[in-house]
């Protein structure tokens, strides 16, 4: 058994935008606490939590990481995530595992993108938050405007558990022993009150001992409403400190051990039971004695070492020899390697209990966000599904070297299934295979993985845009197919009509043939001519639909009629109406809704007028942000990501979804029927 108990577990992730310092902060904090003998450092490319040649490359953390320390009997669990826009996919991604969400603020750059979203996220997912303000070393700081902008943007639960020293660069205590020196903007005394009378609010009798009877109240006093204040929100303590100094760790540590919540105290996850539309809630209980309930959180793959999947254990205990079940599989599968994880190193371990952290090497049944159990009763079991960020910026791929389409594949698949906002699509009509991500460093990091994990090298260009084609006026066609080459010849003959659908109805083949002129044992021929035609389109390639069909007449020869003259017949007739049918190239028209400062409307909304957007409404967030929802052609939302960084500086976000197809302006009609055509010369050619 472990030397601790899940009492004695803190899991805490440490988010927050790039450049906050949460790597180095992690490097002090387990440095202090004896766990490495020298502070690495990022341009040195020596942290432990950013071990990926990829990291050291950037100097940014691109994927979460797992690190621990031990003190004061207590085991620390630090999940670094990345802070960069391109790649909050991972970091929202392990939140599930820890308990407390540990905002981590640059105390030069203040109140950042990152720091609003991973606020808000972890307050929708029931997590207990702090915020750490870094980098209080640095010259020409206002730390009293800053915690004063933290509790305008956050509220004022937000309070300080410590305060910078005047003119000391030191950091005082204000919980445990709150009779340090003057801090450089507020009474320490003054800073203790607030915490304890915010605190208290949570028991009646410690408030009556307090205000009744004016007893001072001890920390030890003060933990389980502290806990219970931190689950309901009504807490969030701000931390100051300085990664590099060492200043305010081991108040920080302190904090983590004594007074962040345990496995036992932090708000339970929402584990469900029973399939996605009949899906109910169910206890999970960090009891080592029931059945083994585990999620599999991360995923990373190692062309050498193969995969490792990162899972947090929330019930059970998991040893070396147990044997698991994926979810609803029937087939368990045996635990012979368990990890504990420091970075890029994995130690072996005999035993996890509830709360812990650990991983499982080379199982290849694993995938993120499986759960992982050892008894029937729990085959159903899966957590409340995580919300991530849709991703937008696409990126069509072709291997430089023939033969290579299934070594890419294979490889974007694992890759993959490392990362919640990169998908994968393959494109029939076009045939090409697109990977969509958060932004061009997004895709630019995976391409690279590809390269340097994979030695898949590939061409890349924007994806095609699914174009479609239909008609606009009710028309008929005719074709006889007639064909004599000596022998048995070939004969068909069909007469049709096709009219225009609704948008979005797709396509109907209606049979109206009567008297046997067309044997019913051809007609299904007469739909497959149409039916490929559809594929084929006709004035730009692109699929054809939103139309009926409807074979009404035609001839046959008892000899000579063969299924393959009716499809011929079926197709060349489709043809000949469809050249009187006024026929139309369609475009997808998206629903996009935009999220920025008040300040950058006027170039958004202007940016989007020169786009063929149209704006729908427009309305404020309870942070003050504006949101801005309309329409616009898919195709004039291109390298979006990168005009929308540009026009916000970096800080608006937005979200698309399909709404119609509509007609294309007559310019670029033209163009796409160009093109075609010329694509067409091109292969008889």
């Amino acid at each position: 058994m472990p030397a601790y108990t899940t009492h004695d577990i803190r899991n805490i992730a440490l988010v927050g935008q790039s450049g906050a310092g949460k790597t180095t902060l992690i490097e002090a904090l387990l440095y202090h606490a004896g766990v490495i003998q020298n502070q690495g450092s990022i341009e040195r490319g020596d942290t432990v939590c950013d071990f990926d040649p990829q990291e050291k490359q950037y100097q940014h953390s691109l994927d979460s990481a797992v690190a621990h320390l031990e003190k004061d009997g207590v085991r620390v669990n630090l999940l670094d995530t990345p802070g960069l826009n391109d790649f909050f996919g991972r970091a929202f991604g392990v939140l599930q595992a820890a308990e407390t969400t540990a905002v981590v603020i640059n105390a030069e750059a203040g109140i950042e993108p990152a720091t609003l979203a991973m606020m808000e996220h972890a307050r929708e997912d029931g997590l207990c938050r702090a915020i750490i303000v870094n980098k209080i070393d640095s010259d020409n700081l206002d730390l009293d405007g800053l915690l004063t902008s933290i509790r305008e943007t956050f509220g004022d639960v937000c309070l300080p558990l410590n305060l910078p020293a005047a003119d000391t660069g030191k950091v005082v205590d204000c919980f445990f022993t709150p009779d340090g020196e003057a801090t450089a903007f507020s009474s320490v005394a003054e800073a203790h009150t607030n915490i304890v009378d915010q605190v208290v609010e949570m028991d009646e009798q410690l408030m009556e001992l307090y205000l009744e009877q004016g007893q001072e109240l001890k920390p030890e006093q003060l933990h389980d409403p502290f806990e219970a204040a931190l689950r309901d929100g009504h807490l969030v303590p701000v931390c100051f400190v300085s990664a590099r100094t060492g200043h305010g760790l081991k108040q920080l540590l302190r904090i983590m051990t004594q007074l962040l919540p345990d496995p036992t105290e932090g708000n339970p996850p929402n584990f469900l039971k029973g399939d996605t539309e009949n899906a109910r809630p169910v206890e999970v209980l960090p009891d080592p004695e029931r059945h083994i309930v585990a999620h599999v959180f991360k995923v990373s793959n190692d062309p050498f070492r193969g995969k490792l999947a990162f899972l947090r254990l929330y019930q059970g205990t998991l040893t070396n020899s147990s044997q698991l079940f994926v979810g609803d599989s029937r087939k368990p599968f045996r635990v012979s390697h368990l990890f504990s994880i420091q970075g890029g190193e994995q130690s072996e371990i005999g035993q996890a209990i509830p709360g812990d952290i650990c991983a499982l090497a080379r199982v290849d049944e694993l995938f993120r966000d499986a759960v992982l159990h050892d008894s029937h009763d729990e085959d159903n079991y899966h957590l409340q599904p995580e919300a991530f960020p849709m991703p937008l910026f696409g990126l069509a791929l072709t291997p430089n070297k023939r033969g290579d389409e299934q070594k890419l594949s294979d490889a974007l698949v694992k890759i993959a299934s490392e990362d919640p906002c990169l998908a994968i699509e393959h494109d029939s009509q076009a045939n090409e295979t697109v990977i969509r991500g958060m932004g061009e460093l997004h895709l630019r990091v995976v391409l690279e993985q590809l390269e340097q994990r994979y030695n898949v090298h590939v061409e890349t260009r924007p994806p095609s845009i699914p174009y479609r084609e239909t008609i606009s006026a009710a028309a008929e066609g005719h074709h006889r197919h007639k064909k004599q080459t000596g022998g048995a010849g070939q004969f068909g003959e069909v007469m049709l009509r096709i009219a225009p659908l609704p948008r979005g109805e797709g396509f109907r083949f209606n049979d109206e043939v009567k008297g046997g002129v067309i044997p019913g044992q051809f007609i299904p021929a007469v739909e497959k001519g149409v039916r490929q035609a559809l594929e084929e389109g006709y004035i730009a390639g692109y699929p054809i639909q939103d139309l009926q069909v409807t074979v009404y007449d035609g001839k046959f020869h008892s000899v000579d009629s063969k299924e393959i003259a009716f499809v011929t017949a079926g197709k060349k007739a489709f043809h000949d109406a469809l050249d009187k049918a006024r026929p139309i190239v369609l475009e997808p028209v998206v629903n996009i809704s935009i999220t920025a400062s008040g300040e950058t409307i006027g170039d958004i909304t202007a940016d989007l007028s020169t786009k063929r957007g149209r704006i729908n409404n427009t309305e404020m967030t309870a942070d003050g942000r504006m949101v801005i929802s309309g329409q616009a052609p898919l195709a004039e939302l291109d390298s979006y990501t990168t005009r929308l960084k540009s026009m916000t500086g970096g800080e608006g976000t937005y979200e698309i979804t399909f709404s119609h197809y509509e007609p294309v302006p007559d310019a670029v009609q033209k163009s796409l029927a160009e093109r075609h055509q010329q694509r067409i010369h091109h292969q008889e050619e």
